[in-house]
């Protein structure tokens, strides 16, 4: 829903076991402590056996294909990617990649006929979920918040710091003092305007911008924010100067885009009808010339 998507999704169920490879992800506290918290097994990949993942290998293969007809997309062969400038070419923002591939996974592969199985998979699943007892999450946000990564911090009087922006929630107040141990603090890294912070009490609190008229930025905005102003010799970051600086960012990013889609909207203006003519489509709204008129 929040992507805009209406195609129906209705694989479900937590996992008996899940296979992972090495990477630093699946070696996370968080990620081991969501599985088990949650009755998932971990089985990670045997280092030096690529051949354990063949399958979501090809999977991804798959997935990409349809990625590299994107504008703005590397090649993975060196040969094929050459002298393509990928920035310069690039028009999607993370958001609408995401919507993009989420409507390839539901509108493309889920219909499509599977080498395996010689059906489409959402067929099968339809045809045999009736026989499946599925698992589910008893609270979906927490097992969201479970998910995510984190970091331990101290409750200062303050609230919580991180990324040097200051969090705040009234349920902390009574904590105050109290927490002799650092709380472990889950944030989302797609938007930092707020975290989840873990109580010795056990339970989490969603703690704000202690300025809630600040706007959402991301980890990556955050730290290219904190890159550019340490540059200017600023050791210590007030959390106003960092968003206004990430957000000030954000705007040289699109309107570098749009310069860079007129330019190119205008090139296509200037390009002669005969270099192009062969790669336009049949306009089906228009009556087919008969030969006595291309004469």
């Amino acid at each position: 829903q929040e992507r805009g998507i209406h195609e129906a999704w209705p694989v479900a169920g937590l996992p008996g076991t899940i296979h992972v490879d090495n990477g630093a992800d699946f070696r996370s506290h968080a990620f081991e402590r969501a599985c088990r918290d949650n009755g998932i097994k971990i089985d990670w990949r045997p280092p030096g056996t690529p051949h354990f993942g063949g399958h979501i290998e090809r999977l991804i293969g798959t997935q990409m294909g349809a990625v590299h007809l994107l504008p703005g997309s590397t090649s993975s062969n060196i040969e094929e990617r050459r002298e393509y400038d990928a920035k310069r070419h690039a028009t999607l923002t993370l958001r609408e990649l995401e919507r993009y591939i989420a409507l390839e996974i539901v509108g493309q592969y889920h219909h499509a006929i599977h080498g395996a199985l010689r059906r489409p998979p959402i067929a099968v699943w339809r045809q045999q979920e009736s026989e499946l007892v599925l698992r589910l999450p008893n609270n979906r946000m927490q097992f969201w918040i479970s998910f995510l990564p984190e970091a331990e911090r101290t409750l200062r009087p303050t609230g919580i710091h991180l990324f040097n922006i200051r969090y705040w929630s009234p349920a902390l107040a009574a904590d105050i003092g109290r927490a002799k141990a650092r709380l472990i603090v889950k944030y989302d890294p797609r938007d930092l305007s707020r975290v989840f912070v873990k109580r010795p009490s056990g339970s989490f609190v969603e703690a704000r911008y202690a300025d809630v008229t600040l706007a959402p930025i991301t980890l990556w905005e955050a730290q290219a924010a904190r890159r550019k102003l340490n540059a200017q010799g600023k050791r210590e970051i007030d959390m106003h100067v960092l968003v206004r600086t990430a957000l000030s960012q954000r705007e040289l990013i699109e309107e570098a885009k749009h310069k860079t889609q007129g330019r190119q909207r205008l090139a296509k203006t200037n390009v002669d009808d005969d270099e192009v003519g062969s790669l336009r489509g049949v306009d089906s709204s228009k009556p087919v010339p008969s030969v006595e008129d291309l004469d």
